[in-house]
């Protein structure tokens, strides 16, 4: 599930990235979400749209199908 691996990539980060860090990440980068929404997507209860997954993939430093694996 790609929602798990965004959290197991975004906790694995030195430092840890908290989920509002993840807000604040996004937001620079134009995709306007808060907490729980970052909490929905990770948990599956909400589906992750193409752009925010490729904004995701840029806040954590990774290619975008790493968030795949």
């Amino acid at each position: 599930m790609t929602g798990r691996t965004i959290q197991r990539i975004r906790m694995a980060a030195k430092p840890k990235i908290t989920q509002e860090d993840m807000v604040g990440r996004l937001a620079r980068a134009g995709v306007e979400t808060n907490q729980s929404q970052i909490a929905k997507m990770e948990s599956g209860q909400r589906p992750i749209l193409d752009y925010e997954l490729a904004a995701i993939a840029k806040a954590l430093k990774v290619p975008v199908q790493a968030l795949f694996e």
